[in-house]
């Protein structure tokens, strides 16, 4: 896309934004709203754009997973472009660091021999290629070159023997002819046929499209990357000029700057000295120096004219106040129950960014710079603000100083000894309320990053992660569960919903300091599912996302390190040091329930109650200022103790069996990344015959079914349903008494209880109502 097409993009992105603002605020201002179905569609409506909302949304719907069809339809938008996609800013602005990081993980493991197992390509130069695709061409010339020979000289020994036999018959060879011509019409003719049908059942979405990579999907991605590669030379290129811009403005305005703020306070102190007699102290530097002097006249102007209207509208607001106190009384009924939002933390933020937009963007002409150069004049306005401060701070200094000799010497003139003394300046807090956060003792003082790093690598609690991103967890999202939740039913999540909830509780608070702040912060998730459900290829995701570091404290993986009590107070804290210098970091943990469990098995030594009590205090030591998750996995979680284990992690996300929309459009995903699959092939068929099986059984079946082997022969031999449902028959399904044990326990997590104490409350109103109805309707008979 060019320029001006972004230019476009940017403009009605402004305009949603301002949009969105206006509801917000209306949010804010409006009475508390009883009704949740209202309320849901209030915040649905603000949903679509805003991820904070979405803990709002929870306590609304009393479930982790939102559904807003209606709303959708409304804004004309499908579930698929309201899904929130992780920004690819969050990798590749730190991918540098993300590939060192990984590259010094690699060479440690492989130094160690821990990395034997993984086989790392080797990238081929361009002649490395050639000349191998030359050695194979050579040999398959040679291999056809061998057999024409041997087919001639069978000939030659043939041919005295057939000579007398071959009798040319001019009308067999004609019709001989024909014959070939109209085989050979109808081939070409039912290829064209065929080449036709499947392009119009592509164009109307009835076939999978071939994941091979296009010719134009080629182009996109070189497209990109160009762009990429620009802005990278256009961020070094502004930074040069604004060095550049640096160095002139200190060479050529500093002084007359200095110039500047000197005349502007010695007349200010001129001016102060002759209205009360009075030398001035200059303000401190941590409250602005001598800016605020000029930034209080300023503001004291417009007060000043400002405040007859407001004695005007003071004297009305005095009427309205007791009619106000009259409306508090009954309004105060309103407020005991019902939904009122929390004001956005980001708020202020978008105010302030779209503001700036309306000041410098909105109607600035780019027609002159097609490059998208930067601008000199915006950078040196900016640098001389920049060198201006610095000038102040010294200018000041030097004139607190003269100040205080100005005093010294009006003190002597009139007799008086000085009793001026400097006054020590308070200093400032920057945030309103005071850091609670107690600072640990740190145990390795003396050790460096790298060789706490290396440690914990060469033991095996930093690990290497798979190389996974999240749209690798194919699933469709819900079509009925909005439908299902207006009767009253409480409907599983699909898959898609699973990834969604992903992103919004895992990547996006991670991917980004200010999101981490501002947003309501969640220290821990516990994900759960049967085997094959795709839990570990989500923390891989998450992980990929973010390039974070994995921190892997699974019972069995700490067994017999840092033994005894000393030692696991070191391996607490050198977790959590790391993870806060290493961040994003992810703390993995595989058998969540197991530090939990009330009797350990005498079969398993890896001591799993070990982290029982020091796992909670590792959890609320993760503050808004870490981005830092605790990530637990878990094919049981009804063998620990719930209280303890709802305790350590805030949110639960459950994985169910895929439904039948889902199902099939894995097989489609995984089945169409072999070239040689016929687009026709009924993936219909497999997707129901599924039912019951993970993502992850059907995954190992296409594996043991397409080898190397198999997937050269596709072109005359091609892929049967059989071949699929003999690998298939092999596995084990989910059967219903691990699916009923999975539903029970969740029906028995914090929200569902809450969920359903508020169904019971409903309820009870309800009958309550009804009584009265019936008593009333006795009386009046």
């Amino acid at each position: 896309m060019s320029s001006a097409t972004y230019n476009e993009l940017w403009k009605s992105a402004q305009t949603d934004l301002v949009e969105v603002l206006q509801i917000d605020t209306n949010l804010q201002n409006a009475k508390p709203q009883k009704d949740r179905k209202k309320a849901h569609n209030t915040v649905s409506e603000l949903y679509v754009r805003i991820l904070e909302l979405k803990h709002e949304l929870v306590e609304i719907d009393l479930s982790e997973y939102s559904y807003f069809d209606d709303i959708l339809i409304k804004l004309n938008v499908t579930p698929q472009e309201a899904e929130i996609r992780v920004p690819r800013f969050f990798r590749r602005e730190c991918l540098q660091e993300i590939v060192e990081k990984r590259k010094y993980i690699e060479n440690t493991l492989k130094n160690i021999g821990a990395l034997d197992e993984i086989v790392v390509p080797k990238k081929m130069t361009e002649s490395e290629a050639i000349r191998l695709i030359q050695a194979h061409e050579r040999a398959r010339q040679g291999r056809l070159r061998f057999q024409f020979m041997k087919e001639i000289r069978q000939i030659k020994d043939k041919s005295m023997i057939k000579a007398e036999a071959e009798v040319k018959d001019e009308s067999n060879e004609k019709a001989a002819v024909i014959k070939i011509q109209k085989v050979w019409r109808g081939y070409v003719t039912r290829c064209k046929i065929r080449k036709r049908r499947l392009e119009e059942m592509l164009l109307i979405g009835m076939l999978q499209p071939s994941q091979e990579m296009t010719e134009s999907a080629r182009q996109i991605e070189k497209v990109r990357e160009e762009r990429y590669e620009k802005q990278v030379k256009y961020q070094e290129l502004y930074e040069n000029l604004v060095v550049e811009a640096r160095e002139r403005t200190r060479k050529e305005k500093s002084a007359i700057i200095e110039e500047n703020i000197r005349s502007e306070v010695r007349n200010w102190v001129n001016t102060y000295f002759q209205q009360t007699g009075k030398i001035p102290d200059l303000p401190s530097a941590e409250s602005g120096g001598s800016r605020i002097i000029f930034s209080r006249q300023e503001t004291e102007s417009t007060i000043s004219k400002s405040t007859a209207v407001s004695s005007k509208e003071s004297k009305k607001s005095k009427r309205s106040k007791s009619k106000k106190d009259s409306d508090a009384e009954q309004s105060e009924e309103e407020t005991e129950q019902g939904f009122k939002s929390v004001p956005s933390n980001f708020l202020s933020e978008l105010v302030h960014a779209n503001q700036e937009y309306q000041e410098v963007w909105n109607n600035k002409d780019e027609a002159t710079n097609a490059a998208q150069l930067p601008y000199l004049d915006m950078i040196e306005n900016e640098i001389t603000k920049e060198v201006e401060n610095e000038v102040r701070i010294t200018v000041d200094q030097a004139l607190r100083d003269d100040i205080e000799a100005l005093q010294l010497a009006l003190d002597r003139d009139k007799g008086l000894k000085s009793k001026r003394t400097k006054k020590t300046q308070k200093k400032i807090r920057r945030s309103g309320k005071k850091n609670k956060k107690r600072k640990e003792k740190d145990l390795t003082p003396d050790r460096t990053i790298e060789s706490l790093f290396e440690e914990l690598l060469i033991q095996g609690i930093i690990k290497l992660h798979s190389e996974i991103p999240l749209t690798s967890f194919q699933g469709e999202k819900s079509f009925i569960n909005y439908n299902l939740r207006e009767k009253k039913k409480d409907p599983l999540p699909t898959l898609g919903d699973i990834r969604q909830l992903i992103i919004e509780y895992c990547i996006l608070p991670l991917g980004n300091n200010t999101l981490r702040e501002l947003t309501p912060l969640i220290r821990s998730v516990l994900i759960t599912g049967p085997r094959g459900s795709g839990k570990k290829m989500l923390v891989s995701a998450i992980c990929t996302e973010l390039g974070a570091t994995l921190f892997d404290i699974t019972p069995a993986n700490i067994a017999g390190k840092y033994p005894g009590k000393s030692g696991l107070i070191m391996l607490i804290h050198l977790i959590s040091k790391l993870s806060r210098l290493l961040q994003p970091s992810v703390i993995f943990m595989e058998g969540a329930e197991k530090p939990f469990v009330k009797k350990v098995s005498k079969i398993d030594k890896t001591d799993p109650k070990r982290l029982k009590k020091d796992l909670p205090k590792l959890v609320k030591s993760i503050t808004n200022e870490d981005r830092v998750i605790l990530i637990g996995i878990s094919n049981s979680p009804w063998d620990g103790d719930q209280k303890l284990l709802y305790q350590t992690y805030d949110k639960v996300i459950y994985i169910p069996r895929p439904d039948y929309g889902s199902m099939s459009f894995i097989w489609k995903d995984l089945l169409y990344k072999h070239p040689g699959i016929n687009r026709q092939f009924d993936t219909s068929v497999m997707a129901k015959i599924c039912d019951g099986f993970t993502v992850g059984t059907v995954l190992a079946s296409i594996n043991e079914v397409m080898t190397t082997k198999r997937i050269v022969q596709l072109r005359t031999h091609p892929l049967t349903h059989g071949e699929l449902i003999n690998a298939l028959s092999s596995k084990d399904p989910i059967f219903c008494e691990e699916e009923d044990t999975f539903l029970a326990w969740f029906s028995k997590t914090p929200i569902s209880r809450k969920k359903q104490r508020v169904f019971e409350l409903e309820l009870q109103k309800l009958e309550e109502a009804n009584e009265k109805q019936k008593k009333k309707g006795k009386r009046s008979s």
